[in-house]
Protein backbone atom coordinates (compact mmCIF):
# COMPACT_ATOMS: atom_id res chain seq x y z
CA UNK A 1 0.00 0.00 0.00
CA UNK A 2 1.46 3.17 -0.88
CA UNK A 3 1.74 6.11 1.68
CA UNK A 4 1.28 9.87 1.51
CA UNK A 5 2.68 11.23 4.60
CA UNK A 6 3.98 13.84 2.37
CA UNK A 7 0.49 15.42 1.57
CA UNK A 8 -1.00 18.34 3.25
CA UNK A 9 -3.58 17.64 5.90
CA UNK A 10 -7.11 18.79 4.90
CA UNK A 11 -8.26 21.59 7.42
CA UNK A 12 -10.35 20.32 10.01
CA UNK A 13 -8.70 16.92 10.29
CA UNK A 14 -5.90 14.99 12.16
CA UNK A 15 -2.78 14.51 10.41
CA UNK A 16 -2.85 11.72 7.47
CA UNK A 17 -2.18 8.09 8.54
CA UNK A 18 0.95 6.47 7.49
CA UNK A 19 -1.51 4.55 5.21
CA UNK A 20 -3.07 6.83 1.96
CA UNK A 21 -5.73 4.84 2.43
CA UNK A 22 -6.85 6.69 5.12
CA UNK A 23 -5.68 10.58 4.32
CA UNK A 24 -9.13 11.98 5.34
CA UNK A 25 -10.33 9.78 7.88
CA UNK A 26 -8.32 9.87 11.25
CA UNK A 27 -10.75 12.61 12.35
CA UNK A 28 -13.72 13.21 14.56
CA UNK A 29 -17.04 14.27 12.84
CA UNK A 30 -19.70 15.04 15.30
CA UNK A 31 -22.02 16.09 12.71
CA UNK A 32 -21.90 12.65 10.98
CA UNK A 33 -24.50 9.38 11.62
CA UNK A 34 -22.77 8.48 14.57
CA UNK A 35 -21.10 11.61 15.58
CA UNK A 36 -17.77 9.15 16.93
CA UNK A 37 -14.38 8.89 16.44
CA UNK A 38 -13.68 6.06 13.64
CA UNK A 39 -9.70 4.81 13.65
CA UNK A 40 -10.78 2.99 11.01
CA UNK A 41 -9.69 -0.53 12.50
CA UNK A 42 -12.28 -3.96 13.35
CA UNK A 43 -11.56 -5.70 17.08
CA UNK A 44 -10.03 -8.67 16.26
CA UNK A 45 -11.72 -11.98 17.01
CA UNK A 46 -11.77 -12.38 20.59
CA UNK A 47 -10.76 -16.12 20.53
CA UNK A 48 -7.41 -16.98 19.42
CA UNK A 49 -8.62 -20.58 18.29
CA UNK A 50 -11.67 -19.19 15.49
CA UNK A 51 -9.83 -19.13 12.72
CA UNK A 52 -8.41 -23.14 13.27
CA UNK A 53 -12.16 -23.68 14.25
CA UNK A 54 -13.54 -21.87 10.84
CA UNK A 55 -10.61 -24.46 8.41
CA UNK A 56 -12.27 -27.62 10.39
CA UNK A 57 -15.30 -26.61 10.12
CA UNK A 58 -15.18 -25.96 6.73
CA UNK A 59 -13.28 -29.00 5.75
CA UNK A 60 -16.13 -30.94 7.65
CA UNK A 61 -18.97 -29.38 5.47
CA UNK A 62 -16.81 -30.09 2.20
CA UNK A 63 -19.31 -30.11 -0.80
CA UNK A 64 -22.51 -29.49 1.27
CA UNK A 65 -21.82 -26.03 2.00
CA UNK A 66 -21.59 -23.50 -0.32
CA UNK A 67 -20.19 -19.82 1.24
CA UNK A 68 -21.39 -16.45 -0.09
CA UNK A 69 -18.85 -13.48 0.51
CA UNK A 70 -20.23 -9.79 -0.13
CA UNK A 71 -17.99 -7.41 -1.13
CA UNK A 72 -18.53 -5.21 2.19
CA UNK A 73 -17.71 -8.23 4.52
CA UNK A 74 -14.42 -8.18 6.86
CA UNK A 75 -11.28 -10.08 5.42
CA UNK A 76 -11.73 -12.38 7.85
CA UNK A 77 -14.62 -14.04 6.76
CA UNK A 78 -13.82 -13.28 3.14
CA UNK A 79 -11.21 -15.66 3.48
CA UNK A 80 -13.68 -18.52 3.83
CA UNK A 81 -15.80 -17.40 0.61
CA UNK A 82 -16.13 -19.50 -1.78
CA UNK A 83 -16.98 -16.72 -4.66
CA UNK A 84 -17.05 -13.34 -3.38
CA UNK A 85 -19.25 -10.24 -5.54
CA UNK A 86 -22.56 -7.67 -5.21
CA UNK A 87 -25.75 -9.75 -3.85
CA UNK A 88 -26.99 -10.79 -6.90
CA UNK A 89 -24.32 -12.00 -8.39
CA UNK A 90 -24.10 -14.57 -5.16
CA UNK A 91 -27.14 -15.37 -5.56
CA UNK A 92 -26.98 -16.55 -9.29
CA UNK A 93 -23.86 -18.36 -7.92
CA UNK A 94 -25.76 -20.24 -5.33
CA UNK A 95 -28.24 -21.23 -7.90
CA UNK A 96 -25.63 -22.37 -10.30
CA UNK A 97 -25.09 -24.92 -7.52
CA UNK A 98 -27.43 -27.18 -7.04
CA UNK A 99 -25.95 -29.89 -5.43
CA UNK A 100 -24.77 -27.77 -2.45
CA UNK A 101 -26.95 -28.91 0.44
CA UNK A 102 -26.47 -25.44 2.46
CA UNK A 103 -25.94 -21.74 1.06
CA UNK A 104 -24.06 -19.82 3.98
CA UNK A 105 -25.00 -16.30 3.01
CA UNK A 106 -22.02 -13.58 4.43
CA UNK A 107 -24.53 -10.70 3.94
CA UNK A 108 -26.84 -8.81 4.82
CA UNK A 109 -30.82 -9.87 5.14
CA UNK A 110 -32.63 -9.26 1.73
CA UNK A 111 -29.46 -10.91 -0.20
CA UNK A 112 -30.32 -14.06 1.91
CA UNK A 113 -33.91 -13.92 0.35
CA UNK A 114 -32.85 -13.63 -2.77
CA UNK A 115 -30.82 -16.49 -2.49
CA UNK A 116 -33.79 -18.81 -1.42
CA UNK A 117 -35.58 -17.26 -3.92
CA UNK A 118 -33.17 -18.52 -6.55
CA UNK A 119 -32.26 -21.61 -5.11
CA UNK A 120 -33.91 -24.77 -4.95
CA UNK A 121 -36.11 -26.17 -2.78
CA UNK A 122 -33.64 -28.66 -1.41
CA UNK A 123 -31.23 -26.26 -0.54
CA UNK A 124 -30.92 -24.33 2.50
CA UNK A 125 -29.90 -20.58 2.54
CA UNK A 126 -28.43 -20.13 6.44
CA UNK A 127 -27.82 -16.01 7.73
CA UNK A 128 -25.10 -16.67 10.26
CA UNK A 129 -26.59 -13.63 12.02
CA UNK A 130 -30.12 -12.78 11.70
CA UNK A 131 -29.88 -9.16 12.80
CA UNK A 132 -27.62 -8.71 9.72
CA UNK A 133 -30.18 -6.57 7.88
CA UNK A 134 -29.65 -3.31 6.02
CA UNK A 135 -31.09 0.45 6.59
CA UNK A 136 -32.46 1.46 3.61
CA UNK A 137 -33.77 -2.37 2.53
CA UNK A 138 -35.53 -1.57 6.37
CA UNK A 139 -36.47 2.12 4.80
CA UNK A 140 -39.50 0.58 2.87
CA UNK A 141 -42.08 -2.02 4.67
CA UNK A 142 -44.35 -3.56 2.53
CA UNK A 143 -47.46 -2.26 4.72
CA UNK A 144 -45.73 1.42 3.63
CA UNK A 145 -45.48 0.51 0.19
CA UNK A 146 -49.15 -0.79 -0.51
CA UNK A 147 -50.68 2.43 1.21
CA UNK A 148 -47.85 4.30 -1.13
CA UNK A 149 -49.55 2.36 -4.31
CA UNK A 150 -53.30 3.67 -2.92
CA UNK A 151 -52.20 7.04 -2.49
CA UNK A 152 -50.91 6.95 -6.88
CA UNK A 153 -54.33 5.34 -7.21
CA UNK A 154 -56.41 8.10 -5.48
CA UNK A 155 -54.42 10.77 -7.58
CA UNK A 156 -55.26 8.53 -10.99
CA UNK A 157 -52.14 7.88 -11.76
CA UNK A 158 -51.12 4.71 -10.35
CA UNK A 159 -52.36 2.95 -14.05
CA UNK A 160 -49.49 5.18 -15.61
CA UNK A 161 -47.09 4.20 -12.99
CA UNK A 162 -44.63 1.26 -13.26
CA UNK A 163 -42.49 0.36 -10.19
CA UNK A 164 -39.14 -0.24 -10.58
CA UNK A 165 -36.83 -1.44 -7.37
CA UNK A 166 -33.77 -2.09 -6.37
CA UNK A 167 -32.16 -5.44 -5.52
CA UNK A 168 -31.49 -3.59 -1.71
CA UNK A 169 -35.22 -4.51 -0.71
CA UNK A 170 -36.98 -6.81 0.51
CA UNK A 171 -38.22 -9.94 -0.81
CA UNK A 172 -41.96 -8.50 0.22
CA UNK A 173 -41.26 -5.89 -2.04
CA UNK A 174 -39.82 -7.29 -4.68
CA UNK A 175 -43.00 -8.96 -5.05
CA UNK A 176 -45.04 -6.00 -5.01
CA UNK A 177 -43.21 -4.77 -7.79
CA UNK A 178 -43.63 -8.35 -9.77
CA UNK A 179 -47.48 -7.96 -9.49
CA UNK A 180 -47.53 -4.53 -10.72
CA UNK A 181 -45.84 -5.20 -13.53
CA UNK A 182 -42.39 -3.63 -12.92
CA UNK A 183 -38.86 -4.86 -12.69
CA UNK A 184 -35.85 -5.52 -10.09
CA UNK A 185 -32.85 -3.59 -11.14
CA UNK A 186 -29.38 -3.50 -9.93
CA UNK A 187 -26.67 -0.27 -9.69
CA UNK A 188 -25.46 -1.67 -12.97
CA UNK A 189 -27.97 -1.68 -15.37
CA UNK A 190 -30.96 1.11 -13.22
CA UNK A 191 -30.46 3.26 -16.57
CA UNK A 192 -31.85 0.00 -18.79
CA UNK A 193 -34.05 -1.13 -15.99
CA UNK A 194 -35.86 3.10 -15.99
CA UNK A 195 -35.88 3.28 -20.07
CA UNK A 196 -37.63 -0.64 -20.28
CA UNK A 197 -40.14 1.06 -17.46
CA UNK A 198 -41.10 4.28 -19.36
CA UNK A 199 -41.33 2.50 -22.44
CA UNK A 200 -44.02 0.80 -21.03
CA UNK A 201 -45.74 4.24 -20.20
CA UNK A 202 -45.00 6.07 -23.65
CA UNK A 203 -41.59 6.50 -23.41
CA UNK A 204 -38.90 8.95 -21.31
CA UNK A 205 -40.36 11.68 -23.13
CA UNK A 206 -44.02 10.81 -22.27
CA UNK A 207 -46.24 11.25 -19.28
CA UNK A 208 -45.81 8.02 -17.87
CA UNK A 209 -44.21 8.06 -14.32
CA UNK A 210 -41.78 5.41 -12.03
CA UNK A 211 -42.47 4.48 -8.69
CA UNK A 212 -38.19 4.06 -7.20
CA UNK A 213 -37.49 2.13 -4.09
CA UNK A 214 -35.62 2.21 -2.22
CA UNK A 215 -33.18 4.66 -2.49
CA UNK A 216 -34.19 7.97 -3.69
CA UNK A 217 -29.90 8.86 -5.08
CA UNK A 218 -29.88 5.91 -7.54
CA UNK A 219 -33.28 6.29 -8.95
CA UNK A 220 -32.76 10.30 -8.97
CA UNK A 221 -28.74 10.33 -10.29
CA UNK A 222 -29.65 7.52 -13.33
CA UNK A 223 -32.98 9.26 -14.29
CA UNK A 224 -31.09 12.64 -14.59
CA UNK A 225 -27.47 12.04 -15.79
CA UNK A 226 -28.26 8.86 -17.58
CA UNK A 227 -32.26 9.48 -19.11
CA UNK A 228 -31.52 13.51 -19.31
CA UNK A 229 -35.00 13.91 -16.97
CA UNK A 230 -34.44 17.20 -14.89
CA UNK A 231 -34.71 17.53 -11.17
CA UNK A 232 -38.15 18.80 -11.42
CA UNK A 233 -39.60 15.78 -12.72
CA UNK A 234 -38.42 14.10 -9.60
CA UNK A 235 -40.25 13.98 -6.15
CA UNK A 236 -39.60 12.06 -3.33
CA UNK A 237 -42.87 10.46 -1.39
CA UNK A 238 -41.82 10.17 2.45
CA UNK A 239 -44.08 7.45 3.82
CA UNK A 240 -44.07 9.15 7.32
CA UNK A 241 -46.06 11.76 5.87
CA UNK A 242 -49.75 12.26 4.40
CA UNK A 243 -50.14 11.70 0.99
CA UNK A 244 -46.28 10.85 1.11
CA UNK A 245 -45.71 14.69 1.63
CA UNK A 246 -47.08 15.38 -1.62
CA UNK A 247 -50.24 16.84 -3.38
CA UNK A 248 -51.76 15.39 -6.39
CA UNK A 249 -50.77 17.69 -8.84
CA UNK A 250 -46.92 17.14 -7.66
CA UNK A 251 -47.62 13.57 -8.57
CA UNK A 252 -49.24 14.24 -11.78
CA UNK A 253 -46.47 16.29 -12.92
CA UNK A 254 -43.78 13.97 -11.48
CA UNK A 255 -41.59 11.56 -13.94
CA UNK A 256 -40.22 10.15 -11.18
CA UNK A 257 -41.66 9.35 -7.44
CA UNK A 258 -38.80 8.57 -5.53
CA UNK A 259 -39.13 6.64 -2.21
CA UNK A 260 -37.98 8.52 0.73
CA UNK A 261 -34.72 5.94 1.58
CA UNK A 262 -31.21 5.99 1.50
CA UNK A 263 -27.47 3.98 2.12
CA UNK A 264 -26.70 4.80 5.46
CA UNK A 265 -23.20 3.94 4.27
CA UNK A 266 -23.32 6.11 1.24
CA UNK A 267 -25.23 8.38 2.17
CA UNK A 268 -22.30 10.06 4.33
CA UNK A 269 -19.80 11.11 1.30
CA UNK A 270 -20.54 14.81 0.74
CA UNK A 271 -19.26 17.46 -1.42
CA UNK A 272 -16.63 18.71 1.14
CA UNK A 273 -15.16 15.49 1.35
CA UNK A 274 -14.65 15.69 -2.45
CA UNK A 275 -12.67 19.35 -2.12
CA UNK A 276 -10.96 18.01 0.85
CA UNK A 277 -9.80 15.34 -1.40
CA UNK A 278 -8.55 16.92 -4.04
CA UNK A 279 -6.77 19.69 -1.93
CA UNK A 280 -5.12 16.43 0.21
CA UNK A 281 -4.20 14.57 -2.96
CA UNK A 282 -3.25 16.52 -6.18
CA UNK A 283 -4.55 14.56 -9.45
CA UNK A 284 -6.79 12.28 -8.01
CA UNK A 285 -9.60 10.49 -9.25
CA UNK A 286 -12.65 10.78 -7.48
CA UNK A 287 -14.91 7.12 -8.13
CA UNK A 288 -18.19 7.17 -5.92
CA UNK A 289 -21.01 4.80 -6.06
CA UNK A 290 -24.63 5.50 -7.43
CA UNK A 291 -26.44 5.62 -4.12
CA UNK A 292 -24.07 8.69 -3.19
CA UNK A 293 -25.97 12.10 -2.96
CA UNK A 294 -26.84 13.91 -6.47
CA UNK A 295 -24.13 16.62 -5.34
CA UNK A 296 -21.42 14.03 -4.63
CA UNK A 297 -22.10 12.49 -7.85
CA UNK A 298 -22.21 15.69 -9.57
CA UNK A 299 -18.65 16.56 -8.24
CA UNK A 300 -16.87 13.12 -8.70
CA UNK A 301 -14.85 12.25 -12.10
CA UNK A 302 -16.36 8.79 -12.09
CA UNK A 303 -19.33 6.67 -10.85
CA UNK A 304 -20.28 3.18 -11.03
CA UNK A 305 -21.38 -0.02 -9.31
CA UNK A 306 -19.24 -1.79 -7.19
CA UNK A 307 -18.15 -4.25 -9.78
CA UNK A 308 -17.66 -1.24 -12.30
CA UNK A 309 -15.19 0.56 -9.38
CA UNK A 310 -13.09 -2.86 -8.95
CA UNK A 311 -12.85 -2.95 -12.69
CA UNK A 312 -11.52 0.46 -12.75
CA UNK A 313 -9.09 -0.12 -9.98
CA UNK A 314 -7.81 -3.31 -11.74
CA UNK A 315 -7.45 -1.12 -15.24
CA UNK A 316 -6.16 1.66 -13.47
CA UNK A 317 -1.93 2.38 -14.17
CA UNK A 318 0.50 2.29 -11.61
CA UNK A 319 1.03 5.67 -9.58
CA UNK A 320 -2.00 6.86 -10.27
CA UNK A 321 -4.40 8.54 -7.11
CA UNK A 322 -7.59 7.18 -6.08
CA UNK A 323 -10.28 8.57 -3.84
CA UNK A 324 -12.88 5.98 -3.58
CA UNK A 325 -16.81 6.26 -1.77
CA UNK A 326 -18.07 3.05 -1.30
CA UNK A 327 -17.58 0.86 1.96
CA UNK A 328 -14.67 0.54 3.75
CA UNK A 329 -13.81 -2.93 3.83
CA UNK A 330 -13.97 -3.12 -0.04
CA UNK A 331 -12.02 0.23 0.47
CA UNK A 332 -9.27 -1.49 1.83
CA UNK A 333 -9.09 -4.56 0.08
CA UNK A 334 -8.50 -2.41 -3.02
CA UNK A 335 -6.07 -0.68 -1.46
CA UNK A 336 -4.07 -3.87 -0.60
CA UNK A 337 -4.68 -5.62 -4.21
CA UNK A 338 -3.20 -2.19 -5.70
CA UNK A 339 0.16 -1.46 -3.57
CA UNK A 340 1.53 0.21 -7.00
CA UNK A 341 -1.32 3.02 -6.56
CA UNK A 342 -2.74 5.48 -3.96
CA UNK A 343 -6.24 4.58 -2.74
CA UNK A 344 -7.83 7.09 -0.88
CA UNK A 345 -11.17 6.44 1.19
CA UNK A 346 -13.57 9.52 0.76
CA UNK A 347 -15.32 9.71 3.69
CA UNK A 348 -13.99 12.11 6.73
CA UNK A 349 -14.68 9.59 8.93
CA UNK A 350 -13.85 6.02 9.10
CA UNK A 351 -16.96 3.87 9.57
CA UNK A 352 -18.03 0.71 8.40
CA UNK A 353 -21.53 -0.54 7.29
CA UNK A 354 -22.81 -1.92 10.81
CA UNK A 355 -25.20 -4.05 9.40
CA UNK A 356 -22.69 -5.81 7.16
CA UNK A 357 -20.60 -6.00 9.41
CA UNK A 358 -22.53 -8.07 11.76
CA UNK A 359 -21.57 -11.37 10.15
CA UNK A 360 -17.60 -11.79 11.44
CA UNK A 361 -15.80 -14.73 12.10
CA UNK A 362 -17.81 -15.90 15.56
CA UNK A 363 -21.27 -15.84 14.18
CA UNK A 364 -19.78 -17.82 10.72
CA UNK A 365 -17.84 -20.58 12.95
CA UNK A 366 -21.09 -21.36 15.11
CA UNK A 367 -23.52 -21.50 11.62
CA UNK A 368 -20.65 -23.78 10.08
CA UNK A 369 -19.94 -25.83 13.41
CA UNK A 370 -23.92 -26.16 13.86
CA UNK A 371 -24.54 -27.55 10.51
CA UNK A 372 -21.70 -30.04 11.50
CA UNK A 373 -23.44 -31.02 14.46
CA UNK A 374 -26.40 -31.69 12.12
CA UNK A 375 -28.65 -28.25 13.59
CA UNK A 376 -29.67 -26.14 11.05
CA UNK A 377 -29.63 -22.45 12.05
CA UNK A 378 -31.04 -19.25 10.79
CA UNK A 379 -32.30 -20.30 7.84
CA UNK A 380 -33.91 -17.78 5.69
CA UNK A 381 -37.18 -18.65 3.87
CA UNK A 382 -39.63 -16.21 1.70
CA UNK A 383 -42.91 -16.97 1.64
CA UNK A 384 -43.95 -19.18 -1.33
CA UNK A 385 -46.26 -16.41 -2.84
CA UNK A 386 -44.07 -13.66 -1.89
CA UNK A 387 -40.91 -15.86 -3.46
CA UNK A 388 -42.89 -16.19 -6.82
CA UNK A 389 -44.01 -12.72 -7.54
CA UNK A 390 -40.41 -11.52 -6.54
CA UNK A 391 -39.10 -14.21 -9.49
CA UNK A 392 -41.52 -12.75 -11.61
CA UNK A 393 -39.86 -9.37 -11.70
CA UNK A 394 -36.30 -10.57 -11.11
CA UNK A 395 -37.17 -12.43 -14.44
CA UNK A 396 -38.13 -9.14 -16.17
CA UNK A 397 -34.61 -8.02 -14.70
CA UNK A 398 -32.80 -10.86 -16.68
CA UNK A 399 -35.25 -10.02 -19.84
CA UNK A 400 -33.77 -6.21 -20.10
CA UNK A 401 -31.32 -5.53 -22.82
CA UNK A 402 -27.60 -6.16 -22.51
CA UNK A 403 -28.14 -8.21 -19.35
Amino acid sequence: MSTATSAPSPAGFAEPAPSALLLLGRGVDLASERGVECVGDLPSPSDPDLVERARVARAALGDRAFILGHHYQRDEVIDFADVTGDSFKLAREAAARPDAEFVIFCGVHFMAESADILTSDTQQVILPDLAAGCSMADMAAIDQVEDAWDVLVDAGVAESTVPVTYMNSTAAIKAFTGRHGGTICTSSNAHVALRWAFDQVGGVDGTGKVLFMPDQHLGRNTAVLELGLSLDDCVVFDPRKPNGGLTTEELKAARMILWRGHCSVHGRFSERNVTDIRAAAPGVTVLVHPECKHEVVNAADMVGSTEYIIRALDAAPAGSVWAIGTELNLVRRLAAAHPDKQVHYLDSTVCFCSTMNRIDLPHLVWAMESLVAGRTVNQIVVDADDAHWARVALDQMLALPGY
